[in-house]
């Protein structure tokens, strides 16, 4: 495995200045189970084959990892990773949200459904999120009124959100973060049905729904290109967040990364950030730009849940990459490893971090990227 080194473009004093930080991961899922520890956890009813009540979920984590306090504050989940975030100071949070925020009892029929209240949106501004992306196959659960009321609650707590509106337009259109001093960090949310997606959750002309990707074709790479050189100015940055491929597996099929590479080289964007997988997936530097294929769980109610242990799942990475401003090349990226137990993140164990440093430097080397491993952390390197 190779050890930590300065690529090229980094360490320099001058780097830093001109760059900017962001916070990026993979799934937030804080329903179901998460919502039930929380301080105003929602009606717990599911409609699921085998578990009837949210609350089941609690009691299958607390057999692997102990009791789980309840009505827990809205800083609780995070656990350390709150001060790793307060420590890096990024420029920009943004995570895969995937759960719906509302109270309704419009269960979409699809077997799994997440909610978390209204009430507990606190523990999203615990976290100081810049920006929320919605376009995922969880938050239409609960039909398109659960939908709505998301985008209310998000709108209402000051948070941002992308990839999921009240129309087309609104679920196309990215948010605008602007950090002080910064350019502006443009965040675009896609989705595909390869992640699960129904094809009936696209928002429309007059239809609330996610910003699905029905096809990637010329035609459509050229249309998100006009959209991204619509708004992108000198300086800013722009992330195309997507919800594309299966939970389990390592691979990446060629037709993701002939998106992700056309998302660069075509539409514009600096970085593909990629969820649904539920633990890390490979790492590329295209033409000096940041893609992750996928980025795993980041807060789950899964740790009960049985069934493809030798992925790790319960292992969490905070994906901190430093970009060049202007310009946008990738200038470092960091990885910092946490262990979900109990609905907390905890530091890992060395150990821990060892597993995935080696894991990920078997998967991304075939891409050009290495993985080292430092005293606390995983560093890319290429």
């Amino acid at each position: 495995m190779p050890q930590i080194a300065n690529n090229a473009a980094a360490g320099s004093e001058r780097s830093v200045r001109s760059s900017a930080k962001l916070f990026l991961c993979g799934d937030v899922m804080l329903g179901r189970g998460i919502d039930q520890v929380l301080a105003s956890p929602g009606d717990p009813h599911l409609g699921e084959r085998f578990v009837k009540s949210a609350t089941t979920y609690v009691e299958l984590a607390e057999r692997v990892n102990g009791p789980i306090p309840r009505k827990v504050d809205e800083a609780y989940v995070w656990g350390d990773a709150l001060s790793e975030l307060d420590r890096e100071a990024p420029d920009a949070r943004i995570v895969n949200l995937e759960t719906s925020i509302t109270t309704s009892l419009s269960l979409a029929p699809k077997g799994i459904n997440y909610k978390m209240n209204p009430g507990n949106i606190g523990c999203l501004a615990a976290a100081r999120i810049d920006c929320c992306v919605l376009a995922n196959n969880h938050v239409l659960d609960w039909d398109e009124p659960g939908l709505v009321e998301t985008l209310d609650t998000l709108r209402l707590a000051g948070l941002a959100s992308a990839g999921a509106g009240l129309d087309a337009d609104e679920a196309a259109a990215p948010a605008v973060i602007e950090p002080a001093g910064r350019g502006r960090v443009l965040v675009f949310g896609f989705a595909l049905e390869s992640s699960g997606v129904p094809a009936s959750w696209a928002a429309g002309a007059y239809k609330p729904g996610v910003n699905l990707l029905a096809d990637v074709s010329a035609r459509s790479l050229k249309q998100i290109a006009r959209s991204v050189q619509a708004i992108k100015q000198p300086g800013d940055l722009a992330v195309a967040s997507i919800h594309w491929g299966g939970n389990w597996g390592y691979q990446v099929p060629a037709e993701e990364r002939a998106l992700a590479h056309a998302l660069i080289d075509v539409a514009g964007f600096d970085v593909v950030h990629g969820h649904s997988s539920h633990h890390p997936k490979p790492i590329e530097i295209h033409h000096g730009r940041l893609i992750l294929y996928g980025c795993g769980d980041f807060l789950t109610d899964y740790e009960g849940i049985t069934g493809n242990e030798s992925f790790r799942g319960e292992l969490a990475l905070m994906y901190l990459p430093r970009l060049a401003v202007p310009g946008g090349t990738l200038v470092s990226l960091d990885l910092v490893p946490f262990q979900l137990a109990r609905f907390r993140l905890n530091r890992g164990l060395r150990e821990d971090a060892a597993w995935l440093a080696a894991m990920l430097e078997r998967e991304c080397s075939p891409f050009g990227t290495h993985v080292a491993l430092g005293d606390d952390r995983l560093a890319v390197v290429w």
